[in-house]
């Protein structure tokens, strides 16, 4: 079971706040370009895919095949991309060795059951195809935007595999090689655009915290954000195995 399931109202929240813009993505578009290659018929999955957002970005930047797998019903219902299929990293409803690549963005800690998920990737990936994996890992958090207003988010980031456990899972189900890597994105274009359009249903670490913690955050956000200057600017991990 994921940590939250995603209602409509949570998935309404995802959609209208959480697609980062095309335009603050050119340093995740390099990163992913290195280490996948794309080519002619690449075939991408994008597991967790939300709402469809990266397996759009990743069809217009690549003219990959991006295929979606998505457990939640409410996301796949907001999603326009297509295919975008109903299942679970533990339960894939894709051949074996029919991928070239798997993309999971900011969903591993919603897994139950990691190294089955390790074993289906290893499964439906053709031999040395990369996963992929954009993250907030414990320990890992410093330059991301959200944990300076709300620290007591630490705590439930603190429940997320760390780099460590998901290296050891993927270990065990084949993938020898793996590498790390912060990636920057433009978040937002500016600290009160962020506060304006923060929703708390559209973020895990957000829904788990207390309520008295989320206002003393949101507080904390709106005070900042009427002094601060420039874009928000945060760096999440990119982890590749192989």
């Amino acid at each position: 079971m994921a940590l939250i399931s995603y209602d409509d109202a949570d998935a309404a929240a995802f959609a209208a706040t959480r697609e980062l813009p095309r335009s603050g993505l050119d340093r995740w578009r390099h990163a992913v370009q290195q280490h996948l290659r794309p080519r002619t018929g690449t075939t991408l999955l994008d597991l967790g895919a939300g709402t469809g957002a990266w397996a759009t970005a990743f069809t217009e930047w690549f003219g990959a095949r991006v295929v979606g797998v998505e457990p939640a019903g409410a996301m796949r219902s907001r999603a326009s991309h297509r295919p975008l299929l109903a299942g679970d990293a533990v339960a894939l409803p894709l051949r074996d060795s029919v991928a070239d690549a798997a993309w999971l963005s900011t969903m591993v800690h919603h897994i139950p059951d990691l190294d089955a998920a390790a074993r289906e990737l290893r499964r439906v990936l053709r031999p040395g195809a990369p996963v992929l994996i954009r993250s907030p890992f414990p320990g890992r958090h410093q330059r991301i935007t959200l944990f300076r207003w709300f620290p007591e988010a630490v705590r439930v980031l603190e429940t997320y595999p760390d780099l460590a456990r998901v290296r050891s899972a993927f270990a065990t189900a084949g993938f020898t090689v793996s590498t790390v890597e912060p990636v920057a994105q433009i978040t937002a274009a500016s600290l009160a655009e962020c506060a304006a359009d923060l929703d708390r249903r559209a973020h895990t670490l957000l829904q788990l915290i207390t309520d008295e913690e989320y206002a003393a955050g949101l507080a904390r956000l709106r005070a900042a954000a009427a002094t601060a200057t420039g874009p928000v600017v945060d760096h999440l991990d990119l982890l590749v195995l192989r």
